[in-house]
């Protein structure tokens, strides 16, 4: 459920999220950087070089080492000889992922048959100013560093299991395309919500006697924008986007196979409403505690294109949700 917090990189892929996430540009990049832009400190990977060793191979990466990486760093290694990347667009790229110390290689994409991607619109912008900024001031087939400090080890709690140390890492993408993204999903309107429901193109749920739902999937493609019915209306306080919520829930993918359900678990879940997929934060704000909803995300409004190569559900996602409180 958690968003992506960082851009689908090595680390990055800290759901992100994403991400999620994943902020200034390098030197390279103060045309479009923000006065109000965090540093991305791009003077701690100077060091770094990037060499093609041609198509369907990582580059051969060069650094002084060990490397310091005491903060977050991104910097435009080489500009790249292609069009000039712009706002707006979706970014394909791969990535080599490495030990900053050692240089010894734990993740590469280069040699498998897709990368990552990211879209450089507002929202992005906002989140990842730095990411966005370093992005926007390369063209295609640039290669871009990102250095990731290493973090101490967290003794186990009740709430959660030992983390060990890990150490700071360095990633090198480079960027293999940029194309005008489609346009931005958006909520839609609880009259079209309405429509589609009544000719029998969104998904129904059924709850059995154990109030565990069940859904039946429609043989239409999935909706292009978010769809919202609440299926019962709580009368509690109203969800902001800034809360964070305890609710049972069940998710299934478009072809109607369940991956994920507080319901069966028999407790409720716990989360903030800013860091979950987009189609739960926008879906969820503005409803009442007590509420159950049904929710038919888009995939972009969920996990992305690149979901399955994350481990996560791809395609677009339909949720029941049944909002037990909020704090």
């Amino acid at each position: 459920m958690r968003r992506l917090l960082a851009l689908l990189l090595p680390l990055l892929l800290l759901v992100t999220a994403c991400s999620q996430e994943a902020n200034s540009s390098s030197p390279e990049a103060t045309a479009n950087a923000s006065a109000s832009a965090p540093s991305a400190n791009a003077e701690l990977l100077a060091s770094v070089k990037a060499v093609s060793e041609g198509d369907g191979k990582a580059p051969k990466v060069t650094f002084d080492k060990p490397l310091s990486v005491p903060s977050e760093a991104m910097r435009l290694v080489s500009p790249g000889d292609g069009a000039q990347i712009k706002s707006g667009q979706s970014v394909e790229f791969r990535e080599i992922s490495m030990n900053a110390a050692t240089g010894d290689v734990f993740l590469e994409n280069f040699s498998k048959p897709s990368g990552g991607s990211i879209v450089l619109n507002d929202s992005f912008k906002d989140q990842f100013a730095v990411v966005y900024n370093t992005f926007t001031s390369a063209k295609v087939g640039a290669y871009i560093a990102y250095g990731i400090p290493g973090t101490a080890a967290v003794a186990a709690t009740a709430e959660a299991p030992e983390q060990p140390a890990q150490p700071a890492s360095l990633s090198v993408f480079q960027v293999m395309s940029a194309k005008d993204a489609p346009p931005a999903a958006k909520v839609m309107s609880s009259e079209d919500v309405k429509a589609l429901a009544k000719a029998g193109k969104l998904p129904t749920a059924k709850f059995d006697a154990k109030g565990v739902p069940s859904i039946t999937i429609p043989k239409n493609d999935a909706p292009a924008d978010l769809a919202v019915e609440v299926l019962t209306e709580g009368t509690g306080a109203v969800l902001t986007a800034k809360d964070t919520i305890s609710a049972f829930y069940t998710g299934w993918t478009w072809d109607g196979k369940s991956f994920d359900s507080a319901y069966e678990r028999g407790s409720a879940s716990e989360f903030p409403l800013n860091g979950v997929i987009q189609g739960w934060t926008l879906g969820l704000t503005g409803q009442k505690v007590g509420s159950t909803v049904l929710l038919t995300i888009p995939a972009s409004m969920a996990y992305g294109e690149n979901a399955a190569a994350q481990g996560k559900p791809a395609g677009p996602l339909v949720f029941v949700v049944k909002i037990e409180s909020k704090k």
